[in-house]
Parts: structure tokens; sequence; C-alpha cells
């Protein structure tokens, strides 16, 4: 076993049988106090509590640049995206790891987070589900000292550049009242939820001497995956009207993105599945899903099965890199599936791409805020080019016949180099 399967297994097993189960009111300005409270990295601007003291304003985020535009006759840059599910801290301590892990490898993820991680189970009774009874949720509700640590790990994860989506609640997938029959209605009643226990953890949990999270959530919140990838038509209208700027619940292939029905269309990615003749889906459980069902154990297959996932990844990353340089949205989960096997995985991918030159490992906010800064003509043509393939004339004729127009407001030229 190589020193990264030990690192990634070891953190991955402790404790796994503590896991989780898979608007600013205009309040005064904080003083010292609030400000201690946020710790030594918190934005040199002056701290001002929103509600209940659960959320506060601190400025922008520290480590989120200003996005630039691409220089006419360069390549891209390859952006990838490495995005969690139902992102929360417990016992096993992998939001905390992978945060460290993006850290060490120049990368800022989505950490999309499930706001009943933010609501003890004493107080479950508060989250009322479309089409299911009060207080009920497939995926249970937290502890005080999981809401604590999550917290910490939210607070840190934003001060670090990373971005805080969600990934609503009660995850109900399938069957009668699952989130694929949700009305419009049904959708932007569970993200008003969601923020309100985000917004509201402190009173909550009782927890009111804790730091309060750096940033106002309903400004940070600015798109979301869906459970099991369903119900996205009606959320997407539902996210339009509530001011998303994008989804991540759709099924799509290594191109281009546009946006559908106002948002950008960010989707989850097919990639190389290696010994098959079909792609699958770049994210942990559907690899593990095609290996050995959601109930197979096979000790045996777990580190065959974790380099499957691990060599998909990077041939999908390879196929866009050496090809239209399409952004590579890569889905996983803070899970120990087959032995943690697929947290290993991800963290070899991480350490293996994110350090290449001219590839940027980023959140959806920051891929987002670089596609808008973009002269639409350019984003045009880089759709006309087909899964892993680069412009046959290369990328200096491709995109060089004609400069694009200055930025909007001063948005810097990409430093990438031609090739």
């Amino acid at each position: 076993m190589t020193a990264t399967r030990r690192i990634a297994a070891g953190v991955a097993l402790a404790g796994a049988g503590a896991a989780l189960a898979g608007c600013s009111f205009g309040a005064p300005r904080a003083g010292d106090g609030a400000r201690r409270l946020l710790g030594a990295h918190a934005p040199g601007s002056a701290v001002r509590l929103i509600g209940d003291g659960s959320t506060s304003y601190t400025g922008a985020q520290p480590h989120l640049p200003r996005p630039d535009r691409l220089a006419p006759g360069h390549a891209p840059p390859q952006f990838v995206v490495f995005s969690w599910d139902g992102a929360g801290e417990d016992d096993r301590r992998l939001f905390s790891y992978f945060r460290k892990v993006a850290k060490a490898n120049n990368a800022t993820m989505t950490y999309f987070l499930s706001g009943v991680y933010m609501l003890p189970q004493d107080k479950r009774a508060l989250y009322r589900p479309p089409g299911q009874p009060p207080g009920r949720s497939a995926i249970g509700f937290n502890d005080r000292k999981g809401v604590k640590e999550t917290a910490e790990q939210l607070r840190l994860a934003w001060l670090d550049g990373n971005e805080i989506g969600t990934h609503f609640n009660g995850h109900f997938c399938r069957g009668r009242g699952g989130v694929g029959q949700w009305s419009v209605e049904n959708w932007r009643n569970e993200v008003t939820q969601a923020k309100a226990f985000v917004k509201s953890w402190k009173t909550n949990s009782g927890l009111t001497k804790e730091p309060p999270l750096p940033f106002d959530y309903d400004k940070e919140l600015i798109g979301a995956r869906t459970p099991c990838l369903e119900g996205r038509q009606n959320f997407v209208r539902a996210a339009r009207e509530l001011g998303f700027r994008y989804d991540s619940s759709g099924i799509g292939r290594q191109l281009w993105p546009r946006k559908q029905g106002g948002l950008w269309d960010l989707p989850m990615q097919l990639v190389p599945f290696p010994g098959h003749d079909v792609d699958q889906l770049a994210m942990d459980y559907d690899f593990m899903t095609g290996q050995s069902g959601t109930r197979g154990q096979d000790p045996d297959k777990f580190d065959a099965w974790g380099d499957q996932l691990r060599d998909g990844l990077l041939q999908g990353f390879e196929r866009a890199y050496g090809g239209n340089r399409a952004p590579l949205v890569i889905g996983n989960h803070f899970e120990s599936w087959n032995g943690s096997t697929y947290m290993r995985a991800v963290q070899e991918v991480v350490e293996r791409v994110c350090t290449r030159p001219e590839v940027r490992c980023v959140s959806f906010r920051r891929l987002v805020d670089w596609l808008e800064a973009q002269d639409p003509r350019v984003l045009e043509k880089l759709r006309t080019l087909g899964v892993g393939r680069a412009p046959a004339e290369g990328w200096g004729a491709f995109l060089g016949a004609s400069p694009a127009p200055e930025a909007p407001g001063g948005t810097p030229r990409s430093p990438s180099v031609r090739p």
C-alpha cells in the first residue's frame, strides 16, 4: 500500500461508526470580540453580524481572484472542478482532510452543504420537507458536536477561497414524495429552509458562543446539485427566480458549457470507465454502483476499484487537456465506501492534475466568474469542438483570427502561454 493510500484510508476509516448518513436582517456591526472569534485569517474589514450571529458579513472573500479574459490566440486554461455532495464534518474528518489536500495542491473546491447537517436531531421537527412528514430526512440530522465541527470547516473552507453551495436537506430520491416530483414552489421552500438552517445554526444548536460563519449565505449561495440528479427541470425554474447562477444536476459530455434556463448548465460528465466500452459519470457513487453495487463488499477488489476510478478520471482529464479544454466536473461524497478506496483515488487525482501547467482546479463559482468574463463569441467557438477534439489548425489560429473586444470592468487578460 502506498503512502497516499495509507493516509487517505486511515483518515477515512477513523471513527466510521459515528459518520453522518450519506438574508441579512440589518444587525449592528460587531466589535473586536466578533473579529477575534473569526480568527486571524478573517478579512480586515469590520465584521457585521447577521440575524442571530450564525452568519456575518466580513467583506470580500479571500483568495478569490478577479477573473481574467482569454487573450486572442491562446489556449483556454484547463479547469477542473472537484465538488462534494452533502458536505459535513463527522468523526472521519474527511471535510477537514480534503480541505488540506486542496490547499497543498493549489486548488479550491465546491462544498454542497446539506442543510440538515446544521440542525441537531432534537430540533428535527423544524424541517418540513415537501411531500414528507415533518422531521423526516433520508440522511438523518446532526448532533451538536457535528454542527459545531461542520460550522468550523465551513468557516475555514470559505476563508481558504472555497465555495459553499447546497445539496438541500433531506435527500429524498426516487419514489413517492421524492425530489423528482417536486414543484417549483416545493424547491423554493426547500432552498428557503436550507438557508434558514445555516442562518440560525447557533440558535437551533445552542452553540451561541461559537464564531459566526464569515459570509452572508443569501449572497454566497449561487448554485446547487439536486439529490440523485433528480427534479432538475423544476429546480432550475426555482433557482432562476432565487438568483442562482448555475446548476450542476444534469448529465452531459465533456463539452464547453452554455446557459440553459438562465443558469449555467455545469453537468456531471461522462468519462472513460476503464475496462468497459461505455463511459461512466465522473462521481465516486456511480463508479461504485458499476463495480460492486451499493451493497457489495469484496475487500480483495477495493484497491482495483479505486484505481479504476482514479484512472477513469485521469483519462477524462487527459481527453480534455489535450483536446478541447472543456472544464472537467468531478463529483464526490465524504464516504468510506468499499474501504475508502474512492477517497484515496480522488486524492491521487487532485495531486496529479492540479499542479500541471495551465490547469486551474477551482470551485464552480470561480468557473462561472471566468465564463462570464469571456467574449461570448469565443465561448461559442469553443462549443464547436467535440469531446477530446483540439482545433485542427492549432489554438493560435482557432482563437486568434479576430481580437476579442476589451473585457468589461477592467478584467485582466489571461497570462496563459500561447501553445
